[in-house]
């Protein structure tokens, strides 16, 4: 066999994911553990203990170890993010908490969540850490989310999200936008996170009546 053909067979499987690459380590078997992801439950207040943080409980669930790498900034939101917070996309000022979420050391996800100025300014969400509160961070700020919307949509990653998460070539993404609202309907936060297709499970638990 040449190596030519050697080449063009361990860049097949690379750009089907099976292997990774990387400088100086040549290649090597990925991992197929994959995350299941209950979306139906994520956040629910009656899931987990009330002090835990929702996602990394879901990974410790799972037998997994979580980490995140948190930092927050204030900034104009994307217009997609400013339509569903009700916002002026060109004026209104947004605090958004971005992470980088590991598991077992590996990159899964990329999170940014997005609060309305007014609500997040001198509380705790302004913190550049991982932080908690019994009931959610925006029940002990007095807006406790009591309807979530979540919106899906598959595709292709942007370049720097094909980089920060260590994805191979032709490797889609979930990008999973919820809208949490208030008791008064008013939109507090949205989040959008990008979850590589070959690392997670998407799970919805329906009340069928």
């Amino acid at each position: 066999m040449s190596r030519q053909t050697v080449r063009q067979a361990l860049q097949q499987l690379t750009n089907e994911g099976l292997l990774s690459s990387g400088r100086g380590r040549g290649r090597t078997v990925r991992s197929q553990a994959r995350l299941r992801w209950h979306l139906s439950h994520f956040e629910h207040r009656g899931s987990h203990s009330a002090d835990a943080d929702a996602w990394a409980a879901e990974v410790q669930d799972q037998g997994r170890v979580p980490l995140q790498e948190v930092s927050v900034g204030l900034e104009i939101p994307p217009k997609v993010v400013a339509e569903r917070l009700r916002l002026d996309a060109e004026q209104d000022i947004v605090v958004v908490r971005r992470r980088v979420r590991y598991v077992d050391d590996v990159p899964f996800q990329l999170a940014e969540s997005y609060f309305p100025e007014d609500l997040a300014r001198g509380t705790a969400l302004m913190q550049p850490k991982n932080v908690s509160a019994p009931g959610g961070l925006l029940a002990s700020i007095g807006h406790p989310q009591q309807r979530l919307v979540d919106e899906i949509q598959v595709r292709m990653p942007t370049r720097d999200e094909s980089a920060r998460l260590g994805l191979p070539a032709g490797t889609p993404v979930a990008e999973h936008m919820r809208t949490g609202y208030d008791a008064e309907g008013r939109p507090v936060r949205v989040m959008v996170t990008v979850a590589p297709g070959d690392r997670h499970t998407l799970v919805y638990e329906l009340d069928a009546s």
